[in-house]
């Protein structure tokens, strides 16, 4: 009897879990849905595009493909004249590995004029990135420059979040690695609504520094 009791109370926690998970990411695709775009001409003109980090170099030493994606993307956001400054958010959480400072000199090498990158060295994970860019930098509305899983998310975030977000889908990456990522977004879409619950804060915020 002890046993069957276990085997259904694992049963119907099994199935809760599956419906929270596919409850999490239908809800945020759907919301997000309308605001992101591969068509930068579907997209408004806003100041501030909001890049989110990536580390330059894979552990074999190959340079890592979301990282080259977004910068490329982000070039071609402000060449089409959607957005007249970069913020740049990433992790900097040691002294040798830096995601804001390797995208900016990659975007400076694509032509983007110095005066219009801003760095965000605390953007320690998305939720940070979006909410700094409100709280410390200013921005009410930006468009989020990544990959379209990694947008739905960034937006939905956003916009439960009081700001005007938009997103531009950089192109996708399709290796072993691209995979992988894709899965652990599925759980990271939920981690959105267990933030939600407990009122999670950025890690840091600090002085503010406006964009102008």
């Amino acid at each position: 009897m002890k046993k069957k009791r276990i085997f259904v109370s694992i049963g119907v926690f099994s199935i809760v879990l599956i419906f929270v998970i596919v409850w999490a990411n239908c809800r945020i695709k759907d919301v997000a849905e309308s605001f992101i775009s591969d068509n930068t001409q579907l997209l408004p003109k806003v100041k501030t595009g909001l890049l989110l980090g990536a580390g330059k170099y894979m552990e074999n030493g190959d340079i890592n493909e979301y990282f080259s994606k977004r910068v490329q993307a982000a070039v071609t956001l402000y060449e089409s004249g959607n957005i007249r400054y970069i913020l740049v958010s990433g992790d900097n959480s040691t002294q040798n590995y830096n995601e804001p400072l390797d995208m900016k000199n990659s975007l400076l090498e694509h032509g983007v004029p110095e005066h219009k990158i801003i760095l965000d060295y605390a953007g320690f994970r998305t939720f940070d990135s979006v909410i700094r860019a409100k709280e410390i930098f200013g921005q009410d509305s930006f468009i989020v420059i990544s990959q379209k899983f990694h947008n739905e998310r960034a937006v939905y975030i956003a916009r439960n979040n009081g700001i005007a977000a938009f997103g531009y889908n950089a192109d996708e990456v399709t290796s072993y690695i691209g995979f992988m990522t894709n899965v652990r977004e599925i759980f990271a879409k939920v981690k959105v609504f267990i933030d939600t619950v407990f009122d999670t804060k950025p890690k840091f915020l600090g002085i503010k520094i406006i964009i102008l």
